[in-house]
């Protein structure tokens, strides 16, 4: 008998309420019943589903009245993951990966390289530094590894030990700890 009673009081209200808020409610009952028609054992929402119930909460105030699939909280938690990835793809990086070496630099490089092949890379590195070129040694190694350096002439360590066999003079510096036994006789200067 109450369920009749309450009946008639929302049918009463019916005709109190805006046409705008009836007409989404009408709306957001539907969509209900469309996913609980889908003949399942337990009704999944779709991701179409979601956003229809995100953009009703942002379009009507009284979206929770009607709502029976799920709660209320789950439909805000997922406004609120929208609204994350919505800021995560708007302030992602436009530039991927490490800047690129302006086309001068690289071009001092190379001119550096070639017309002094017995440099390294911190050698170039400081002349860049002192012309005023913003850029790191790893950098500089970088672009060297690059390029061929057959195109001037090197010293391996080979032929710099070839070249000067005559002058090099090896040597061991060792020395001995311990004791000394008593039958060593030390020579010693002073009379």
């Amino acid at each position: 008998m109450h369920w009749l009673i309450l009946g008639l009081f929302t049918w009463l209200r019916s005709f109190i309420r805006s046409r705008h808020d009836l007409g989404l409610e009408i709306v957001a009952l539907r969509q209900q019943l469309v996913v609980l028609k889908r003949r399942t054992k337990r009704a999944r929402l779709r991701r179409s589903d979601r956003l229809f119930w995100v953009m009703l909460r942002r379009l009507w105030s009284k979206w929770s009245n009607p709502l029976l699939i799920v709660k209320p909280d789950t439909v805000v938690r997922w406004h609120r993951k929208g609204f994350r990835l919505y800021w995560h793809f708007r302030s992602r990086s436009k530039v991927v990966g490490r800047p690129v070496t302006a086309g001068d630099v690289r071009a001092s490089i190379h001119t550096m390289a070639k017309e002094n092949p017995t440099w390294g890379a911190p050698r170039i590195h400081g002349e860049l530094m002192k012309l005023g070129l913003e850029i790191s040694e790893r950098t500089v190694s970088r672009y060297l590894s690059r390029m061929r350096r057959t195109d001037g002439p090197t010293q391996l360590w080979r032929s710099f030990l070839k070249n000067h066999r005559e002058v090099i003079a090896g040597m061991d510096f060792f020395t001995v700890i311990g004791e000394l036994p008593d039958s060593v006789l030390l020579v010693s200067d002073s009379p």
